[in-house]
Parts: structure tokens; C-alpha cells; sequence
């Protein structure tokens, strides 16, 4: 399909997906309503600059009016059937697999990643629903025949969610659907930045059938309305995706009310190529996972730690791959769009100039983008920088964007050493046919993550995900999610009288 006919049946799609999300409003208690200041942020499509929707600037007052709406709605929702919350959210998930393409559009249209089919994240929700009816306590040994203790596992009330920009609608989904499975009703902040697909997926809740105040979502600015909610005193548990920098504000926030709280932060993903790798399967999955949503991806492999006697092969390797990756705006036929913002472009610039300033060589890219398709956008060459050294900033730093540094390593011993030596522990890749050295590799690398001969959790189902270190702490995706989303009770029966 020639790029005129594409760009032109996909504005048509792009108009009838925003239609689906009301201008200047969140969803609060079932209603969509203005914010209480009756101001607004502007949503932008980072590929051109153009105003997509505008959404409240919600401060502490929209949080407090979510939270109450949550606080009303949760005995209902606790009290209900498991069985019956667990119908409810399959139905929730059908309808976002159903409006899949719709979902998908709109994070496109906010974030600027390319259009790569329909949502998934349908099947997220439909595997908790499997999880609501499921959680279960024990039964505790007894010192005495006329004395029975068990267990019962119970929700905290009303969860608190910060998502990131970067993947909104999946992340949203990633907190509040284990947390109302568990019983929770649940407040959203999405990003400012890129809030329009979290608005209709909370949407999808209600056509759902799920309750009015279970699933609310209040837009705002980080400093405001998410720095309002974990400090709300009905607030009785938090989950925060994003910075350390930001993470540890919201953890001050949740030590002063003592409210637990789940935190996936930033990483620094090393990517470790033995000296027996197979280069063929390798190098395309390097390439193509730091350059997955422009590298705004909290656990991308960016730092290539490779053996010093495959150093130079895969370099020339990977620079050729990154040859072949193409750039542009989502509705084309490309391997990578823009940044998400005017900020994140500085940021990234800002780094590759100070990956030059430490010795490093650029061999592909470090650029701003320029010509007719990219002049309003944000978009920046894919980089590859060489000769990086363990200490430099560009090898410590998490810079969310298209850079992939290249450190050499003598062995597998120094390979794990360079693989630990940041503050993060998010995720880590090691590519070798030694199954005895990736076994033992694996289990010294400080990750939350390894994958061995790939990068990502793909072909397993429900594998956990969360970092070690810096990275932060809980676990998403996972059986072991829902029971984050759940506090434990002793209740001890005496029939002896």
C-alpha cells in the first residue's frame, strides 16, 4: 500500500479512535467530569507537534473525588461473589481485545510508537479474572484438638496506580487488573503526556459492567494529582512505575501514612554476548530491543557487553542491522518512531553529547532526525556508541532512548561483573550455546530478569516481572502479582469454650 494511502485510511481511523474519548474530562465514579480548576493539558502527537485531545489538569481535589468514589464502591465489590468479579473481568478483557485496534491507535497517536496490530492487553485482564477466585488461605497447625487456626487473605480497600508514559494502557492494566481481582477498587493517574487510551480502557470497565467507582481515572500532572494520591488517607496501598528519581518521592509519600507500596523503576539492561553465540538470532534481537518504542522502554538491553574476541564482528554486525531499521511517524510501515516529547528529545541529545564528551565512539547515528517527515517531530537516529567504558555515564544512566553502548569483557567472569555494576537490576540477556555458562551466568546476574538466547519473557505465560536493586521491588504479570494486592489475617476458633 503506497504511504498516501496508508497515512490517509489510517487518519480515518485515528479521527474515529479519539472520538472515543471525550475532550477536557476524567472518569470519576462512573461520570466523566471536568477537572475542579477547569483547567486542561494539552495531549500531542509527538510525530508532528499536533493537539490530539485535551484532558483535565486534575489536582488533590479530582484524587479526593476518585477516592471517595472508590471508598463507596469497595465494600460492594469486596462482598461480591469472586466468581462473579472474575465474570466481570473476563468481560472487561474481551471488550478491550474486542477494541483492541482502537487501544492500540490511541497509544500510537500519544506515545508515537508504530502501529503494530491491535492491543493485548485484553488477555492481561483475562488472566487475573482466572486468578480471583483462586486466592486462598491456609490452615495452621493446632497445639490443642478443641483450637483451629486459618488464614484468609483479604484486599486493602482502595489501591492507588501511577503509570508511566511510555506504555500506558499495559502498565494501567498491569496494576488494576490483579487489584480488583483481589476485591481492590482502584485510582488511576495516567501520564500527562499520554493519558487517552488509560481514559478508554477505564471506559471499557464500565461497558463491562463493572461497578461505577471500582476502576476511576484522574488526569493531572505528576507534581499534583499523582503526588496527591499516595498522601489521600483512604489510600491504603500504591503502585508507581517510572523513575527512581520520582519512585522514591512516592515511597517518602507511603512511609508517612505506612502504606505498602509497589515500585518498578528504571533500568540498565546488559545484553551478554559469549564468544559462541549465535550471531544470526542475536544481533536482530539486539537491534530490535533498543529500538522498541525509540528505546523509551524501562528494560531495555542497552548496554552491549560482548567478549573481547567477538568485539569488532559484532560491531560491524550491529551497525549494519541498525542500517536497516526504519524510522518515521506510527501509520507507516517502520521499526521505530519518535520520542514522546520536546523534553525526552533534549534529554537524549543531551546524552549523546555527553557519551562524545567521555570518549566514546559513535559509529552509527547521534543525531537529531531532520527532512520533511521528521522536521515537527521528535525523532533521533538510532546510536551506537563504542569503546564505552564500565564508568562512564552513558554506561551507568538510564537515558530512555535509542543508545546502545558497547563495553568489552575478557570472559563471562568480567561479562557479570560489568552486568552488575550499575545501581539497576531490571533485566539482562546472555547469548551463548553453553547452557552450563549461561546456567551459572544466570544465577550471578543481579537482575529480576535473565533471558537466555532471547530477550523478553516471550512463549511463557505468566512469568514474573520486577527489578533487584534500583530497579525497585513486587512483582508484575504474575500468580504471585494478585497476592501483592492482598493482606493476611489469623483467625483463631476456640470449641472448647
Amino acid at each position: 500500500m503506497a504511504i498516501g494511502t496508508a497515512r490517509g485510511t489510517h487518519e480515518a481511523k485515528a479521527r474515529g479512535a479519539l472520538a472515543l474519548v471525550p475532550d477536557g474530562v476524567h472518569l470519576i465514579g462512573g461520570d466523566w467530569s471536568a477537572a475542579a480548576s477547569g483547567e486542561t493539558i494539552e495531549v500531542v502527537d509527538p510525530a508532528s507537534g499536533d493537539v490530539l485531545r485535551r484532558v483535565p489538569r486534575g489536582g488533590a481535589d479530582d484524587v479526593a473525588a476518585a477516592v471517595s468514589a472508590a471508598a463507596a464502591a469497595f465494600p460492594r465489590w469486596r462482598d461480591m461473589s469472586p466468581t462473579a468479579r472474575a465474570e466481570l473481568i473476563h468481560r472487561w478483557g474481551d471488550l478491550c481485545i474486542q477494541h483492541g485496534e482502537e487501544i492500540a491507535i490511541l497509544e500510537c497517536l500519544e506515545v508515537g510508537k508504530p502501529f503494530r496490530g491491535p492491543s493485548t492487553i485484553g488477555e492481561r485482564a483475562i488472566y487475573f479474572a482466572g486468578l480471583a477466585d483462586k486466592v486462598t488461605g491456609d490452615t495452621l497447625p493446632s497445639a490443642r484438638p478443641d483450637v483451629l487456626g486459618i488464614t484468609l487473605r483479604e484486599p486493602y480497600g482502595v489501591c492507588g496506580s501511577i503509570v508511566p508514559w511510555n506504555f500506558p494502557p499495559s502498565l494501567m492494566m498491569g496494576d488494576v487488573a490483579p487489584a480488583i481481582s483481589a476485591g481492590n477498587t482502584i485510582v488511576v493517574k495516567p501520564p500527562e503526556d499520554a493519558p487517552l487510551a488509560c481514559l478508554y480502557v477505564g471506559k471499557l470497565a464500565l461497558d463491562a459492567g463493572i461497578p461505577p467507582g471500582v476502576v476511576n481515572v484522574v488526569t493531572g500532572i505528576g507534581g499534583e494529582a499523582g503526588a496527591a494520591l499516595p498522601l489521600h488517607p483512604l489510600v491504603r496501598h500504591m503502585s508507581f512505575t517510572g523513575s527512581p528519581e520520582t519512585g522514591s518521592k512516592v515511597m517518602a509519600a507511603c512511609a508517612q501514612r505506612l502504606i505498602p507500596l509497589h515500585l518498578e523503576l528504571g533500568g540498565k539492561s546488559p545484553q551478554i554476548v559469549l564468544r559462541d553465540a549465535d550471531l544470526s538470532a542475536a544481533v536482530p534481537s539486539i537491534v530490535r530491543n533498543f529500538t522498541n518504542n525509540a528505546g523509551q522502554v524501562c528494560v531495555a538491553g542497552t548496554r552491549l557487553v560482548v567478549e573481547d574476541a567477538l568485539h569488532d564482528e559484532i560491531v560491524d554486525k550491529v551497525a549494519a542491522e541498525m542500517a536497516k531499521v526504519r524510522v518515521g511517524p506510527w501509520y507507516e510501515d517502520v521499526d521505530m518512531g519518535p520520542l514522546i516529547s520536546a523534553k525526552q528529545e533534549r534529554r537524549v541529545l543531551g546524552y549523546l553529547g555527553i557519551g562524545r564528551e567521555e570518549g566514546a565512539e559513535v559509529i552509527v547515528g547521534g543525531k537529531k532526525m531532520s527532512g520533511d517527515k521528521f522536521d515537527r517531530g521528535f525523532f533521533v537516529e538510532p546510536t551506537l556508541f563504542d569503546g564505552v567504558m564500565p564508568h562512564m555515564r552513558v554506561a551507568q544512566e538510564e537515558i530512555f532512548g535509542p543508545v546502545l553502548s558497547v563495553l568489552s569483557a575478557q570472559d563471562v567472569d568480567e561479562a557479570v561483573e560489568i552486568a552488575n555494576g550499575t545501581r539497576y537490576g531490571l533485566g539482562a540477556s546472555i547469548w551463548t550455546r553453553d547452557i552450563k555458562k549461561a546456567i551459572q551466568a544466570a544465577k550471578r546476574i543481579e537482575s529480576g530478569q535473565v533471558y537466555i538466547n532471547q530477550y523478553g519473557s516471550a512463549g511463557v505465560i505468566g512469568a514474573p516481572f520486577g527489578g533487584y536493586k534500583n530497579s525497585g521491588f513486587g512483582r508484575t504479570g504474575s500468580a504471585e502479582t494478585i497476592l501483592e494486592y492482598t493482606q493476611l489475617k489469623a483467625v483463631v476458633f476456640n470449641a472448647g469454650g
